[in-house]
């Protein structure tokens, strides 16, 4: 299936070089492109990259972008659907119908994302947990959310 035809993974700064790399990772072998709103909370050198990547880079679709107004305009040409996944949500992301043109907004490991960043969003989406449970790995979101996303579409 072509990238522009299934939903993109948008990391907002992240902060950890080894969730990255997994993401990247995962999404090189999903065939799904990946954005990166820069600053990142570590080096984004592709040396940086490959050692969490590992050996996936080269086959990652990923584009950087200098700051969350580089990415917002460069999404809005596109026509994306800015899907946000946050703890602040209301709809569970397996009661939610995905699009291919969606792109899945994952925030800041430390931070979430900002109040006008989580305003953007077109739509909000959470992963159920058990009471008393703050967050689950930003890697295995990804990946939960990814995999339902794909699972829905023809």
């Amino acid at each position: 299936m072509p990238l522009e035809n299934i939903p993109r993974i948008a990391l907002y700064q992240p902060d950890i070089a080894g969730n990255t790399g997994t993401i990247l990772r995962l999404a090189a072998c999903l065939g799904i492109g990946v954005d990166i709103i820069e600053p990142a909370g570590f080096d984004l050198s592709d040396r940086t990259l490959k050692r969490a990547g590992m050996d996936y880079l080269e086959m990652a679709a990923l584009t950087r972008h200098v700051d969350w107004n580089a990415f917002e305009a460069a999404r809005r040409a596109k026509g994306r659907r800015l899907v946000l996944l946050s703890t602040r949500a209301a709809t569970a992301y397996t009661d939610f119908a995905f699009a291919p043109t969606d792109t899945l907004l994952f925030g800041r490991e430390s931070a979430g994302v900002p109040d006008h960043v989580h305003e953007t969003a077109e739509e909000r989406l959470v992963i159920p947990m058990v009471e008393g449970a703050r967050s689950i790995n930003i890697a295995l979101s990804v990946a939960m959310v990814a995999g339902e996303a794909l699972r829905q579409l023809p």
